[in-house]
């Protein structure tokens, strides 16, 4: 870490990592959040550390009142009262946004055991101020009602703040007009499309094409789950037959390719109709750079690797524990290539990729169970909205491919500009909101599912020793988060809207489509033969104006093979055209 003197000189200061060892996670009793008065939550001072936002750092304070951020410098002047966070060797960044999560979400016959408190509450610990969770309609369910289901789950638990996609797992005019609704009215700019989980939530391509320009028509994203189902189904009974049925089947059954298929036909689709497109959970290297060639290529689309692509690998399907290898099912799949986590992470680092989530959505080993003879049935998901931001550090800043301004890009203000809530979120500025994380560059941890506060009993990132830790974690200017200890309420959190029209996502779309439309050629008229049908389907090219009206054909005048051998006759029994009767033959 840099610091300057009084003197201007700039010195390295050699800083001694610190272990912290995290306690076992225990409810937090509510009574207790808030022990000091009114005022010192009111006002927070966050002094000393350097500020890290996308585009620059410099070493400031950062005065909070009523949850928005006031003053942003040096010499501040705060009224007397407020609470002072020490910051000194501290960088001071805009709080996580997790762009996918599925708290709660019901899936297989059962549901993810982290619901939005035990979530969100783990979210906060690891630095993450906001989700991003996805209300998904069952087939032939009003899209309207799925959102405000999941609003009645999350809003009396969530910790901190919420936004919404939802899904579009059928497709007929009312989905089209329900999706303008939400978009209009309850503040939804996003939509998810699956092209995987045949049978439940998969659309054809026709169905895609609808959504796709149902959402260029309202202003939101289209996003994908980029898997091709069919083959996946067809994969999936061979390797059934063949007596496969251990986790190892599942990435056997959708193989990289499959994935990066999908990717590509996605991205043909939506730019065939102009609309921007962003790609879920993006796991392996060739989906990965189907995205990266895209972009090149002028298209809109934007790429989402998770936690778990980035910090780990698929060989953990094939370990001889059933419970450890059923641990890290989820689709798509990780890939066994574990070079896939280091060449994700530069296409984050060059820009080809942009944001990063979890695809957060657990389930117990009992629950996974559910699949120990059938690898179809093991419920589908992982953890990681808690290890999200030490894992991207870890694996991105320690290792050197990635800065800490990028590390905000991509873990915060990225998502914020993708989904027009910039400069409210991901951002540290006069004005924005008080979501900030005080990052303790130096400390280090190892990852275990003993000491997280998840709800699920087996982690993913088990044994991974990072740096990086949340210190202090404010949220709505409070803080809820100190030295490793979560102070956090449900309910505490609130449900941000997305509006549409992102200028980040929409800004170029109507230039491009004026500088992108088809010209039509002007040319004189085409005045010679036109080729005539009889009623048999037989053609035959004559000028319009010797053309009888009894449809029979002459003709006139010297021909073309006038001098050929004559050719002895043939009984034909099958003409061309079939066995039709007709005076022609």
């Amino acid at each position: 870490m840099d610091a300057s003197s009084d003197e201007g000189v700039v010195t390295e200061e050699v800083v001694v990592p610190q272990r912290v060892e995290r306690r076992a996670a225990e409810p937090w009793d509510a009574q207790s959040v808030d022990s000091t008065d009114g005022s010192a939550q009111n006002r927070l001072l966050i002094k000393g550390g350097r500020v890290v936002n996308d585009d620059m750092m410099q070493d400031a304070d950062v005065y909070i009142e009523d949850g928005i951020i006031k003053q942003v410098g040096t010499n501040l002047h705060t009224p007397g009262g407020t609470r002072v966070v020490e910051a000194k060797g501290h960088l001071v960044m805009p709080g996580g946004i997790d762009t996918h999560t599925h708290m709660q979400l019901p899936f297989m016959g059962t549901f993810a055991v982290d619901d939005f408190y035990t979530g969100t509450r783990a979210a906060l610990a690891g630095g993450t101020t906001m989700i991003m969770d996805f209300a998904i309609p069952q087939k032939g369910e009003s899209l309207v009602e799925a959102y405000h289901r999941w609003r009645s789950w999350a809003d009396p638990k969530v910790c901190c703040d919420y936004a919404l996609h939802v899904g579009v797992t059928w497709w007929c005019d009312k989905v089209g007009k329900e999706m303008e609704e939400l978009t209009e009215e309850h503040g939804i700019n996003s939509f998810k499309m699956f092209m995987a989980y045949k049978d439940t939530w998969q659309l054809d391509d026709h169905d895609l094409l609808e959504s796709f320009k149902q959402c260029k028509e309202i202003g939101a994203l289209a996003q994908v789950h980029a898997e091709n189902g069919d083959i996946i189904k067809e994969n999936t009974a061979k390797l059934l037959d063949m007596g496969i049925t251990g986790p190892e089947g599942h990435e056997l059954s959708r193989p990289e390719e499959v994935e990066a298929e999908a990717t590509n036909r996605a991205c043909v689709l939506a730019n065939q109709v102009g609309c921007p497109l962003y790609v879920v959970h993006v796991m392996s290297k060739s989906a990965a750079d189907v995205v990266s060639n895209k972009r090149r290529q002028g298209h809109i689309v934007f790429g989402e690797p998770i936690a778990a692509s980035l910090g780990t690998d698929g060989t953990h399907y094939y370990h001889k524990c059933w419970r450890h290898a059923a641990a890290h099912v989820m689709g798509p799949p990780l890939r066994p290539d574990c070079e896939t986590p280091k060449y994700l992470m530069d296409l984050l680092a060059n820009g080809d990729l942009q944001t990063t989530g979890t695809d957060n959505c657990t389930f117990s080993a009992s629950q996974k169970a559910l699949g120990k003879d059938d690898f179809t049935k093991i419920p589908n998901g992982v953890n990681g909205v808690e290890d999200r931001m030490s894992v991207i550090w870890e694996k991105g800043v320690v290792s050197g491919k990635i800065d800490p301004c990028k590390f905000v890009a991509v873990t915060s203000t990225n998502a914020a500009k993708i989904f027009n809530i910039y400069p409210k979120k991901g951002r540290i500025a006069v004005g924005s909101d008080a979501d900030i994380v005080v990052w303790n560059p130096h400390a280090t941890r190892t990852i275990s599912a003993k000491t997280h506060y998840q709800a699920v009993d087996f982690n993913i990132f088990e044994g991974m020793e990072v740096h990086g830790i949340a210190d202090y974690v404010i949220c709505h200017g409070r803080v809820v988060v100190e030295e490793g200890n979560v102070r956090a309420v449900s309910g505490m959190g609130k449900f941000v809207p997305t509006p549409s029209h992102s200028p980040y996502v929409y800004g170029r779309v109507q230039e491009r489509d004026i500088a992108n439309a088809p010209k039509k050629v002007d040319r004189a008229p085409y005045d010679g033969p036109v080729i005539q049908l009889n009623n048999q389907g037989l053609t035959q090219a004559v000028e319009s104006s010797i053309i009888p009206t009894n449809q029979e054909f002459y003709t006139r005048g010297a021909q073309m093979n006038d001098k050929s051998p004559k050719r002895p006759s043939v009984k034909v029994h099958n003409p061309p055209g079939g066995k039709a009767s007709g005076s022609f033959w």
